[in-house]
């Protein structure tokens, strides 16, 4: 808010960068205007720090296709796990630390951050696979 009260005609065309983005846009294109914002503050959809990192540890000898595999499953892993999670006793909300114990309350964030980092890797459509994650979810109880 600082930066932009003070330059907008900096923030002003950045801001205006991050509104032109859409889901058919380029992903190199896309990953260059959000790291540019994500260094201005801009929040933005996808992480490009995260994305870069997760690129750069691709295992060696492992096909492109087995690594988005391995992503979908880790999906599913997180979506049958999450009852489990939640009927563990550090899943009760503490008054004392107003949260959870385990940090649970952080879990939604972070699904959702790490697989749009995941799948724009791989350069599938984001919405679609956490669409597919919340039917594993309803569908397993």
């Amino acid at each position: 808010q600082v930066f932009s009260y003070h330059c907008p005609f900096l923030m002003g065309p950045i801001e205006c960068l991050t509104d032109v983005v859409t889901p058919d846009t380029d992903i190199q294109i896309t990953l260059s205007i959000f790291e540019l914002a994500s260094a201005a503050g801009i929040p933005c959809e996808v992480d490009p720090a995260l994305v870069n990192v997760l690129a750069g540890s691709k295992t060696d000898g492992s096909s492109p296709e087995e690594d988005y595999k391995v992503a979908c499953l880790l999906l599913v892993f997180v979506a049958v796990s999450l009852p489990l999670l939640a009927s563990d006793p550090a899943s009760i909300y503490n008054t004392e630390v107003d949260g959870y114990n385990n940090n649970i309350h952080c879990l939604a964030k972070a699904i959702i951050h790490v697989s749009a980092a995941l799948f724009t890797v791989h350069n599938k459509n984001i919405e679609t696979h956490l669409k597919e994650f919340l039917l594993v979810r309803v569908a397993g109880g």
